[in-house]
């Protein structure tokens, strides 16, 4: 009888320890799960719209950057507001945030493309925030490019801080966000499930006339392009085909007095059934 008491107090001990294990665990596991924030500034909608889509898909808080004086008029309102305060030097005052960015590991940082980088506002913040040992995700709206540039410019002014691959969307292409920004959220990890792993574009060849019809589609119509394709790469996609051209920078018909950018890089999709259209510029 004593012998099966000890037997029986040695099981509950075990089932104790392993129960105090598991709950270790699960703690632990609770602890590693990174706080994240979704901060952006936008002014037509369209980076609100992405900002949005990523706090739902990852529970994540969000948060607003605001102008003290809002950027209000319209798109050449704007632009002349823009020139003259980058010429005249004069910093955007934006309104104090909530969050406490010492809480979070992960920050998304969103924002509409000016001048081939972030928002005046989005420099304002960076200009006063440490971010060093912060995760850093740029996403980002424009009218043809600019997360590339923007972000040298983010790593400048936070070299600290581990900028992570980011993701950006035309205006023209909203439509488009939702699904590739889930593919975009699995493919980096923020998110579990299936998503299309493409292959690396192979090496560029010579433009055929096919393929320069393609691009000349893709760019008409769109007066802040005005290049000539040179050469070009192509993948599938799962919906169509993906094509990279290598292209030469021409003088705008409409402003001939803007410089040319020299070689540039265009991304062209083609859905079957569909006309081809332009997914950014690299400049």
């Amino acid at each position: 009888m004593r012998m099966k008491n000890m037997k029986l107090m040695l099981v509950l001990a075990t089932v104790t320890m392993t129960a105090v294990s598991c709950g270790n665990k699960k703690e632990k596991q609770g602890e590693e799960t990174p706080k994240t924030l979704v901060l952006y500034y936008s002014q037509t909608g369209n980076t609100k719209a992405v900002a949005e889509e990523i706090a739902n898909r990852l529970n994540a808080d969000i948060e607003a950057l605001e102008a003290v004086k809002p950027y209000d008029g319209d798109f050449q309102a704007t632009i002349e507001r823009c020139l003259r305060e980058q010429e005249q030097g004069l910093p955007v005052e934006i309104q104090p945030i909530s969050a406490n960015l010492a809480d979070y590991d992960v920050i998304f940082l969103g924002y509409p493309v000016w001048f081939g980088t972030y928002a005046p506002p989005v420099a304002t913040f960076l200009a006063n925030v440490d971010l060093s040992g912060k995760k850093l995700v740029p996403f980002c709206t424009f009218g043809s490019g600019g997360l590339e540039s923007s972000v040298k410019f983010l790593k400048e002014k936070q070299p600290d801080a581990e900028i992570l691959p980011g993701y950006g969307v035309r205006a023209a292409r909203m439509s488009a966000m939702p699904k590739e920004v889930d593919q975009f959220l699995k493919a980096n990890g923020f998110l579990e499930g299936d998503y299309a792993r493409l292959e690396e574009f192979p090496e560029q060849h010579p433009v055929s006339e096919a393929e320069a019809a393609v691009f000349n589609a893709a760019v008409d119509g769109y007066p802040m392009l005005h290049a000539q394709a040179k050469t070009v790469a192509l993948r599938a996609l799962p919906e169509g085909t993906e094509y990279l051209f290598t292209a030469v920078d021409l003088p705008r018909e409409n402003n001939p007095k803007i410089p040319t950018a020299g070689e540039i890089q265009v991304y062209v999709m083609l859905v079957e059934g569909e006309a081809p259209v332009f997914t950014k510029v690299v400049r």
